[in-house]
């Protein structure tokens, strides 16, 4: 296992030191939200999700809910929840009487995806310096307020968790139903790897200084700019992504 995989996948194993059913974690913006208070279940998600990415889990391998309620210290509960999660986002596959499954893309399509999700967010971005109003804006601006508190935490999980945000803001801008709704699928299957890829070192304050451009281009109205810059932005995404993952020694590669 890579240094850079044993960092990330040990990351996830620290999240789990004090917790008891619920976690707090710290988000904090330029309008003080304080914390917010995260499901157990959502927390075991993340450090599954990780730990898949990074190959510390086979394509195959069977998730065995009395082992990983024993190892984080719950009720199978919040696992099948979590499992539940994971499914959603095609991570694992759930095969009934026999259990849930561990899913990895290939990077082929890994990029493939990053390459669609880069042409429907530019599409998002386009029509919403078209449409956003007032209120829009304002919230857009907000939530590039909170990426840049949570970029100063230096912590990638709470930007990741705030960048989410300000994508699903500007996706909601453009005024297409059906637009929103395959951005977010396809957001949800990548989640991953966008949480993965803000480990990259100075990933974070070169994304954040992307969304100061698309801020502007989609406040200014200029739906060509702001479609080019979230197009590069996610581009990136998926080019340093690939970069990461080449220099990973996977396990069964």
């Amino acid at each position: 296992m890579s240094t850079v995989l044993y960092t990330i996948y040990m990351d996830a194993q620290n999240r789990f030191a004090a917790s008891d059913d619920m976690t707090t974690v710290a988000r904090s913006s330029s309008e003080g939200r304080g914390s917010l208070v995260r499901p157990k279940a959502a927390e075991i998600r993340d450090a599954l999700e990780q730990e898949i990415v990074t190959g510390a889990w086979r394509a195959g391998d069977r998730l065995d809910e009395s082992a990983l309620a024993a190892r984080f210290g719950v009720s199978r509960t919040p696992i099948r929840e979590a499992i539940n999660q994971l499914a959603s986002a095609a991570l694992i596959e759930q095969i009934p009487n026999r259990g849930a499954f561990v899913r990895q893309v290939g990077l082929a399509q890994l990029v493939e995806m990053f390459e669609v999700m880069a042409e429907l967010e530019g599409m998002a971005g386009r029509l919403a310096a078209r449409r956003a109003d007032a209120n829009a804006l304002q919230s857009l601006n907000q939530a590039h307020a909170a990426c840049a508190a949570a970029a100063r935490s230096r912590d990638p999980d709470a930007y990741y968790y705030e960048n989410e945000r300000f994508h699903h803001l500007i996706y909601e801008a453009c005024g297409n139903a059906f637009l929103i709704a395959e951005a977010k699928r396809l957001h949800q299957r990548l989640k991953a790897y966008r949480r993965l890829q803000l480990r990259v070192a100075q990933r974070t304050p070169q994304s954040l200084a992307e969304h100061e451009r698309i801020v502007a281009a989609i406040g200014a109205g200029d739906g060509e700019a702001a479609e080019r810059e979230l197009r590069a932005h996610v581009t990136v995404q998926g080019e340093r992504f690939a970069d990461l993952v080449a220099s990973l020694d996977r396990p069964g590669r």
